[in-house]
């Protein structure tokens, strides 16, 4: 700026010499023609200098070089830990349900109750037999008490001592027979009230009211899920089961890429608060699909998350160590290549090309064409080109990720395809 300052100076200098010259040959005439042509010169020279554009201001961002984690996800679905299936063990009509569906029931919880009277009166007939076969071991336990004196003094055959020993047995055996049809009975009794196997969240019931229900007659009558801690099963590839279980020693502990926290990021896109804990993998391969399934528990107080959900499961599976990046929106795309607008120091413009890497919230991961330091456009790019001069204006990149969680990968965009000539 201060030399073109300088310029103007000198050309005003010539300019004026030269018309003190015209003025000195041609007189009063030569005054008036001279300061005609000053001023018209003048006038253009301002002109001139206003079409010449000033150096667009543009904002750089500074190439960053930072240990970066790789991370991989997969699609997941919770389960519930347990999920007990609701069935009648008895056949009889459905006299009641007992609890509100979609809400939490406590191990021992009334869900459903059938009709007991026909159970009831199959208990009395049974506690009956009961009494009636007691009453004939009591007599046969008195015959055998008397017959043993007297076949002793030979009162009595043996033969009669040894009926009466054959029917005390047969006695004690119809007792026991008796008492087991009892217990079946009161269990058939209990039957009918059908309670919650453990804490949960139960369904939606599948029978009415008057139905009749049976282990023959319908399906399960509702499901009562354990949903706190939840399950989270996810499949992975062979060669990324590999990697996790590489280097597990031969005691069969977890391995250490296994044993870390995973995050969990919701349909909605926001990452669950709780990190969730490696479970087990599964005994097999899928030979359809090559993938091996694996599970794991989050934590879910307050029965936030529900079986059948779908989430992304987020791991770090390695580190990048040195890993040069730069904001996404200064890198260009073009027909399946990569360009960003450096400035060089003395503030021109240098468009070059780039291979890019991985890409993390707001972040692009550049595999080469870049060093540490330099400095890349991230605002004002289309406006400028090569060898431009500008005036930058350097500004702070941050990443997007939230407090506290981890970045997110974010796959590459798919390329622009060329358009075919005609």
């Amino acid at each position: 700026m201060q030399d073109e300052k300088a310029l103007s100076v000198r050309r005003r200098q010539s300019v004026c010499g030269l018309l003190r010259l015209f003025v000195v040959k041609n007189g009063f005439r030569g005054i008036l023609l001279a300061s005609a042509c000053f001023i018209l010169w003048a006038g253009l020279e301002e002109t001139v200098q206003a079409q010449v554009p000033s150096a667009p201001e543009v904002e750089v961002a500074t190439v960053v070089q930072k240990d970066l984690p790789v991370y991989s996800e997969w699609i997941g679905t919770t389960e519930g830990l347990v999920n007990a299936k609701i069935r009648a063990q008895v056949t009889a009509y459905l006299a009641r349900q007992a609890y509100k569906e979609g809400a939490s029931v406590k191990k021992g919880d009334l869900l459903f109750e059938i009709d007991p009277r026909t159970f009831k009166a199959a208990l009395d007939l049974a506690e009956a037999q009961l009494a009636i076969a007691k009453a004939k071991l009591g007599k046969t336990q008195l015959d055998v008490k008397r017959y043993r004196p007297l076949a002793k003094e030979s009162a009595i055959s043996q033969q009669e001592l040894d009926d009466a020993v054959q029917a005390d047995l047969a006695a004690k055996a119809g007792v026991q027979a008796a008492e087991a049809n009892v217990e079946q009975a009161r269990l058939n009794l209990s039957f009918t009230r059908i309670t919650s196997p453990v804490d949960g969240i139960a369904g939606s019931a599948n029978a009415q009211i008057g139905d009749l229900v049976g282990p023959s007659q319908t399906g399960e009558l509702t499901m009562v899920s354990t949903v706190d801690p939840i399950k989270v099963y996810f499949p992975i590839s062979e060669q990324e089961y590999m990697v996790l279980i590489r280097g597990v020693p031969k005691s069969g502990a977890m391995p250490e890429a296994a044993r870390q926290k995973l995050d969990l990021i919701l349909a909605d896109g926001s990452v669950y608060p709780y990190k969730g804990e490696f479970s087990f993998a599964e005994r097999q391969v899928d030979v359809k699909t090559g993938t091996i399934r694996l599970a794991t528990l989050f934590p879910n107080p307050g029965n936030v998350l529900r079986p059948g959900q779908f989430g992304r499961v987020r791991a770090i599976m390695d580190v990048k160590k040195g890993a040069i990046m730069i904001p996404q929106r200064a890198v260009i795309e073009l027909q399946g290549s990569y360009q960003v607008a450096v400035v060089n120091p003395d503030n021109k413009v240098n468009i070059r090309s780039v291979k890019t890497g991985e890409r993390v919230e707001n972040l692009w991961v550049i595999s080469s064409g870049l060093q540490p330091g330099e400095r890349v456009i991230v605002e004002g790019i289309q406006k400028v080109k090569e060898g431009m001069l500008v005036s930058p204006k350097p500004v702070q990149v941050e990443s997007n990720s939230p407090s506290g969680s981890s970045p997110k990968p974010e796959p590459k965009p798919v390329p622009t395809p060329t358009p075919k000539k005609e």
